[in-house]
């Protein structure tokens, strides 16, 4: 169905409804004295209670399907994340919404918690900060493979090779490391990465890994994509990074590849389910480092969605049909 580009609400008009239950977008956003009004809510029920009032949308997790019968003035959404599978989009097309996402938002962000995630393996400070617990100062060690490592040298391979999985590839060549990609378009060189593969030839490329690292949107394709062949094509000395999508790696798999020893260890940013049950064996397993889906997560995330929201108001507001990270 065609989009209706009629006249978008100018400055004067225009009313803004940030949806969050965290980030402090609607104080982020005064700060830059556009003159637009806004305001924001905190919870899904104060959200549904308001949604008639904004002309403009920003959100993520507290979209239901079932707001958009009652905004009744909503003419453009923005995502506040980079996902967006919750978004009904034949039906917001279908009222001449328009539908962005915050793609890009969060790449130095994950890319840099990724990194973190290697390095607080490789260099072994989750068992540093047990220790410091513990009030223990280890001896130096006589067994060299229970010993800290070094990155240059090592191979790090990467699903996924967006703006994060990119970004990771740099990092990893100033540490000296040769990088391995995967993506479905192999005919576009990347930046940084000395091979480009086909998801079809990830299984064999998991031997030569020494660090693997999934930053890869969720799709059937890659719903359990570390599932236990994976994990047993893995070196006994590599480690597993997962900043993509829980699902996209088996918990149970994973689980029993640390506790036997198939992997060295794991960093973990995302679980399925979140949060993580508190059964769950990761939260006591030693060989792992387990943050709460916080890679994305920074003092600068709030002002990064405002950049791509103001952008795309200016976008409306002179009548383009091209929007930043548009979905529709």
């Amino acid at each position: 169905m065609a989009l209706k580009l009629d006249a978008f609400p100018g400055t004067s008009t225009l009313r803004i409804h940030f949806a969050h239950s965290a980030y402090r977008l609607a104080d982020r956003f005064a700060a830059r004295s556009t003159g637009i009004a806004h305001f924001q809510t905190w919870t899904p029920e104060e959200t549904r209670q308001h949604i008639g009032k904004g002309d403009v949308l920003v959100t993520s997790g507290f979209w239901q399907n079932s707001l958009l019968e009652e905004a009744r003035a909503l003419r453009f959404i923005q995502v506040c994340a980079v996902g967006y599978d919750q978004f009904n989009q034949e039906a917001i097309a279908a009222r001449g919404v328009r539908l962005a996402n915050a793609a890009g938002v969060n790449a130095n962000a994950v890319s840099d918690h990724a990194f973190a995630l290697i390095l607080a393996l490789t260099r072994q400070l989750h068992h540093g900060r047990d220790n410091q617990k513990r009030r223990h100062w280890r001896p130096m060690i006589s067994d060299i493979s229970s010993r800290e490592d070094e990155l240059p040298g090592k191979v790090l391979l990467i699903y996924g090779t967006g703006q994060i999985g990119g970004r990771i590839a740099k990092l990893a060549k100033a540490f000296g490391m040769s990088v391995l990609g995967i993506r479905r378009n192999v005919s576009n060189l990347v930046p940084d990465i000395d091979e480009l593969h086909s998801p079809s030839e990830f299984l064999s490329l998991l031997p030569r890994a020494d660090i693997v690292v999934l930053v890869c949107p969720l799709t059937p394709e890659t719903r359990g994509l570390m599932n236990g062949e994976a994990f047993s094509a893995m070196r006994s000395s590599a480690y597993f990074i997962n900043v993509a999508r829980g699902p996209c790696a088996d918990h149970d798999a994973l689980v029993t590849a640390l506790r036997d020893k198939q992997i060295a260890g794991a960093g973990i940013d995302v679980t399925d389910p979140e949060p993580l049950q508190d059964d769950s064996p990761l939260w006591d397993l030693s060989n792992v480092v387990l943050t709460p889906h916080t890679g994305g997560e920074t003092r600068q995330y709030e002002d990064n969605v405002i950049d791509i929201l103001v952008d795309n108001l200016g976008r409306l507001q002179a009548g383009q049909a091209e929007l930043r990270n548009q979905i529709i």
